[in-house]
């Protein structure tokens, strides 16, 4: 009961991404043996040996410990762990009883090994304090700037009460002629630049994290094979390549074939013998296994693990490695498909029979192409169970992974199809019709600098635009007064400052004294008397 208590308090936590996590995986996982493992008295030959434990103990200990930690998972085998175990002995995390270290001479017996004083963990390479960084989007300044170096120097523009009567001319009603200016058109380095810079940042705020810094060289990312992968596939999703020596050996991708769509093989004419399913299994796990670099190259191992710290969202893991494998060289991201596709079948196909005596077929795959799949050009201590973390993955998402990420590639056509139709306005004879550099720096100001020239910058060109209505004496006073109501309606808060109150508003239309109509004083003296008639003066 103690022992299980004890077990639940340790829990291991989970490592999101992130820079050097594998690294910190390291050193998480000796902290936790070095904490957890139960010690106890040993004998061996006529000697007791206090604190210590035999290899066995030693390898159902941590086995349980990488089973049940989310950072691993429970596919981790027996044989991953004495591997990891002998790394530990070699690096000086467990030492045997007689103090001797640095071999990977570890098997899974009952020889006694106990803790050294000090358990060495791996130190962290030294960085730049963080910064945040955000990916830049590469805008048509950027790219006219780029594009064309020259610049012609030009005064810089003061907006003036007629300038902004110019810009804002529609606000009151009056549009005066313009001319449209279109874009250039896009070249294949700026769609390159826009493609690699958009990529990049998708992928960093689907990480969640300031900067791609110190888990990718972005130098290294080329856009042509972002390009490549996302538009050049056939009708399944897999890549095309322009470079046919570069594909699968056509004997390969008939073996692969073969397992893939067992027992029914399309390319297969010769008669079939008991483990023949073997004999090609072992085939094609020898061609993947004498590659000379893993499939997802070793430049992007550091990203790849950084993918496995999302793997507890499920959502978030696929959309970064939809980005991650959009990176792949055409070549690499063309054998992937293809492997993780027959890996996937040969799982799930119950026909086929098993092939191996020892471990399931799904174990079979992961051990026999979790090395060829990732792992680092340096010794990375973890590479092993990280690769079969990521793999395992893989298999079971590898429908969705392995094709182009639509929410990428909707963003980035969307963002082109705005440069491309997108135009500037100029009025002629106006100060802005010279195209004006951007500005080669920014300093930050204060709160109430900003304010200041934020209310200063923009109400006193409106105000001297009000002024100027409100004194055209060649206006008609029907025009201006429909103007000051549009101006009223646009800028309310310019236009009270100017006319507080309704009396200053009237002042700029004087009443014209009307001369009431003079009436006759018989109307006011006497009401209308009805017509009676008379008596006639004839006799």
């Amino acid at each position: 009961m103690s022992v299980l208590l004890s077990w639940r308090a340790m829990e291991p936590r989970l490592v999101g991404p992130g820079p050097y996590r594998a690294t910190r995986l390291w050193n998480q996982t000796i902290e936790l043996f070095r904490e957890g493992m139960p010690l106890r008295r040993h004998r061996c030959h006529f000697k007791i040996y206090e604190r210590c434990f035999t290899a066995s103990e030693a390898v159902d200990w941590l086995h349980r410990l990488l089973r049940h930690n989310q950072n691993f998972g429970p596919e981790v085998t027996r044989t991953q762990t004495v591997q990891l175990l002998k790394k530990f002995l070699k690096n000086h995390v467990i030492e045997d009883i007689k103090g001797r270290w640095g071999k990977e001479d570890f098997e899974d017996n009952g020889q006694l090994y106990r803790f050294p004083p000090f358990s060495p963990l791996k130190p962290y390479p030294k960085r730049s304090p963080c910064r945040k960084e955000i990916v830049k989007f590469p805008n048509w300044d950027d790219l006219e700037r780029d594009t064309f170096r020259d610049h012609i120097p030009v005064k810089p523009i003061v907006l003036n009460s007629e300038m902004w009567f110019k810009r804002h001319s529609i606000a009151i009603g009056e549009v005066p002629t313009c001319k449209l200016i279109h874009r250039r058109q896009l070249t294949e380095a700026n769609l390159e630049k826009i493609w690699k810079s958009m990529t990049l940042s998708h992928l960093q705020k689907t990480l969640g994290v300031d900067s791609l810094n110190d888990m990718l060289d972005t130098k290294l990312v080329n856009p042509k094979h972002i390009i490549q992968n996302v538009y050049n596939v056939n009708k399944q999703g897999v890549v095309i390549l322009e470079d046919k020596s570069k594909e699968l050996p056509h004997w390969v991708l008939s073996a692969m074939k073969c397992l893939a769509n067992w027992p029914r093989c399309p390319d297969l004419k010769q008669p079939t013998y008991s483990g023949f399913e073997r004999d090609v299994f072992k085939t094609i796990a020898d061609f993947y296994g004498h590659i000379k670099e893993p499939l997802l190259t070793f430049q992007f191992f550091d990203i790849f693990v950084s993918v496995l710290g999302l793997l507890q969202k499920e959502r978030l893991a696929i959309e970064a490695l939809q980005i991650c494998c959009l990176l792949l060289p055409p070549p690499n991201r063309q054998k992937l498909q293809l492997l993780m596709t027959m890996m996937a079948r040969i799982s799930s196909n119950k026909d086929l029979p098993p092939l191996s005596d020892t471990v399931g077929t799904r174990t079979l795959m992961v051990q026999a192409f979790s090395h060829c799949i990732l792992c680092s050009e340096d010794e990375v201590d973890l590479d092993e169970l990280l690769a079969a973390k990521l793999v395992s993955f893989l298999m079971d998402n590898y429908h969705e992974i392995l094709n182009a990420s639509p929410a990428l590639k909707t963003s980035v056509e969307e963002h082109v199809a705005h440069l491309q139709r997108v135009q500037q306005i100029k009025y002629p004879g106006a100060d802005t019709d010279t195209t004006l550099p951007p500005p080669s720096f920014c300093h930050q100001i204060s709160t109430d600098e900003f304010e200041h020239q934020r209310i200063n910058g923009c109400q006193e060109p409106l105000a001297g635009l009000l002024e100027k209505i409100a004194t055209n004496t060649e206006m008609s006073r029907k025009e201006k007064k429909k103007r000051l109501k549009k101006f009223q309606k646009s800028y309310p808060d310019v236009y009270k400052e100017r006319f507080p109150t309704p009396e200053s508003e009237a002042a700029l239309f004087p009443e014209k004294s009307k001369q009431k109509p003079l009436l006759l004083l018989w109307a006011l003296k006497k009401p209308f008397q009805p017509f009676n008639r008379t008596r006639s003066f004839r006799m």
